[in-house]
């Protein structure tokens, strides 16, 4: 990854060197093989060029590889409603309608009647959902469209927010009826150029000589802060973000050393300019638990210490408010990446926030791929993380909401298997019980979350669309099935996805085109449990061939001998690692797991 383009970023050497740029990331050869590869669709009401090259390097940051299209200009509406051959053809992953205040036809007048202002504002928010409508019939991909910057003048001053007559409320009014629609469409989706604007200072943001003069959406130098919140949004939508903090402790989360100062010394709460910004900073990470991301501790300190700093009355975040709390004299690299393995997860699923900036270096050369933020001084700590993108949440399910205390819970799974010599009766003891069901409307959006999320246990790390699933779904030659896992310590949730597709020009074949499950659930035979299913499912139908692909990248290495496991035979390997098994029914097949009750 680039620093440069990481937040805080420096947006006139972004504008000024962004080809420059795009050629140094493109010549990692390394992170060019581990990139994704999307379509993107760009339909503007202004000039799109820069927002494009811009939104393209904080993809390729971040491990997405870009191709893309632009409508002409000013032609979004057009192309959505009317359709573009060059567009249908090709066939975008994600559109985004980039329009503004720019855009809008019809705005009040101080002779209108209220009457007269309201159907203004149907008939603007009608010309947008008809545009939306018309391009999910047709394309059947997620839809980013951006609201509403405020107007650049107020005719009635502060009135003007008020007045139904006024452009602020007429503005403010639109942008909540975007969000009412995206709150009530799967795979809508609002980029919110209002709160952009007014992070970046709207006077600053609305350059109007450069909209006059290029048509472009806001100042030069605002672009950058647009694009990255597009890309953000864009890599969210593609299971792309991290997954947990990894935190110091001595001047992060308290001023001072809790070793050398002790307990009872540390600057935390109420009486200090310092003390009530560390609590603020505290109170926000602690919120993020709501939405399951987890928070570990990677500190050089005596756990003792750092126990008893965790405890002190004035804190925010105490013990049980971690999932893993590495507290010794190693390598904050090395407790980062041990915190990973014993949660099962990727170092570079994490966030490491530390205030020396020492410390902040190596751990970014040691764990590749982790987000490392450049925090300044404690009351700058939440606008520092905050501002970094590394959670951009495109929904929330009861599952996400759980997702902390899973995590814990396997904490104690772990604690009880070293107490057991035997894994099997340690598997038995769980008392597990798992459904495994076939696609549902209700578990759509939480498959499509699992799919676009999941790197490690994922045999050929296809990434699905809601539309795509639901097609699947409704598909008579795919078997789609999920499956959730339940044991004593709580419910896992969702965690395991699996879709066959039957061979068009030979019904007694199925070929496993996606299997992954959540690494939270590895080596307690689950992954067994689907095999059975997928397996009868498949002889009901007919079937007498699986045949299984494996095509490796730089996270899925746990999975390359998953066949073998199944009892598949090997048929062909590339030179590249890609990899074709097969398992014949015709010879029998005998369920592999008795550890689990499946409903």
């Amino acid at each position: 990854m680039l620093t440069a383009l990481n937040y805080p970023f420096d947006a006139k050497l972004i504008m000024r060197k962004k080809k420059a740029l795009r050629r140094e990331l493109l010549a990692d050869e390394g992170a060019n093989a581990a990139r994704t590869t999307k379509k993107i669709a760009i339909l503007g009401g202004s000039t799109t060029e820069n927002v494009k090259q811009v939104a393209e390097l904080f993809l390729l940051n971040n491990g997405i590889a870009a191709e893309w299209y632009e409508s002409e200009y000013d032609q979004w509406y057009e192309d959505a409603l009317f359709g573009n051959p060059e567009l249908d053809a090709f066939a975008p992953d994600v559109v985004f309608i980039q329009t503004g205040t720019y855009n809008l036809r019809q705005w009040p007048k101080m002779s209108d009647s209220a009457a007269e202002v309201e159907a203004k504002l149907d008939a603007e928010h009608a010309r947008f959902e008809q545009a939306w409508m018309a391009l999910a019939g047709r394309l059947a991909c997620p839809i980013i469209q951006a609201n509403f910057e405020p107007p650049y003048f107020r005719l009635l001053g502060n009135l003007d927010a008020v007045d139904y007559r006024g452009r602020v409320g007429f503005v403010n009014r639109l942008n909540q009826r975007f969000c009412d629609y995206a709150a009530a469409h799967q795979d809508f989706y609002l980029l919110d150029v209002a709160w952009v604007a007014a992070d970046f200072g709207l006077s600053a943001y609305q350059d109007r000589a450069q909209y006059h003069q290029f048509k472009y959406p806001c100042a030069q130098e605002a672009i950058p802060h647009l694009a990255y919140q597009l890309a953000n949004l864009i890599k969210a939508l593609f299971g792309k973000n991290k997954k947990g903090f990894a935190l110091d402790l001595d001047n992060t989360l308290w001023g001072g050393v809790v070793g050398d100062d002790g307990p009872e010394n540390l600057v935390i709460g109420e009486g200090t300019g310092d003390g009530e910004a560390f609590y603020d900073w505290q109170e926000y990470l602690k919120l993020y638990q709501d939405i399951g991301i987890i928070l570990t501790v990677a500190s050089k300190n005596e756990e003792a210490n750092a126990l008893a700093g965790l405890n002190h009355p004035e804190c925010a975040l105490h013990p049980a408010d971690f999932v893993n709390i590495h507290a010794n004299w190693e390598p904050k690299s090395a407790n980062v990446k041990a915190i990973a393995a014993e949660l099962s997860l990727g170092a570079d699923a994490f966030v490491f926030v530390d205030d020396n900036p020492a410390e902040r270096e190596i751990v970014r050369q040691q764990v590749e791929g982790i987000a490392v933020p450049e925090v300044s001084t404690p009351d700058r700590y939440v606008h520092d993380v905050d501002r970094g993108g590394w959670f951009e949440t495109v929904s929330l399910s009861t599952d996400d909401a759980g997702r902390v205390e899973m995590y814990k819970e396997n904490a104690e799974r772990k604690k009880l298997e070293t107490s057991f010599s035997d894994y099997h009766d340690y598997l038995l003891s769980l008392d597990m019980d798992a459904g495994i069901l076939p696609f549902d409307a209700v578990s759509v959006p939480r498959i499509t979350a699992l799919v676009n999320k999941s790197n490690q246990f994922n045999l050929t790390t296809r990434r699905y669309t809601q539309p795509e699933i639901e097609a699947a779904m409704a598909d008579p030659n795919q078997i789609t099935i999920y499956g959730r896992l339940r044991d004593k310590f709580g419910d896992n949730g969702l965690i395991s996805v699996v879709v066959g597709e039957i061979a068009k020009n030979d019904p007694k074949r199925l070929d496993i085109v996606l299997w992954l499950m959540s690494c939270r659930v590895l080596k307690r035979d689950m992954e067994f449990a689907m095999m059975d299913e997928l397996t009868r499912l498949a002889q009901e139908r007919g079937i007498e061939r699986i045949y299984g692909h494996y095509y490796p990248t730089k996270k899925n290495a746990m999975v390359k001998d998953f066949y073998a496991a199944q009892h598949f035979q090997k048929l062909s390997e590339d030179e590249k690692g890609n990899s074709e098994w097969l398992l014949d029914l015709r010879t029998g097949y005998k369920e592999q797991q008795d550890v689990i009750k499946v409903n």
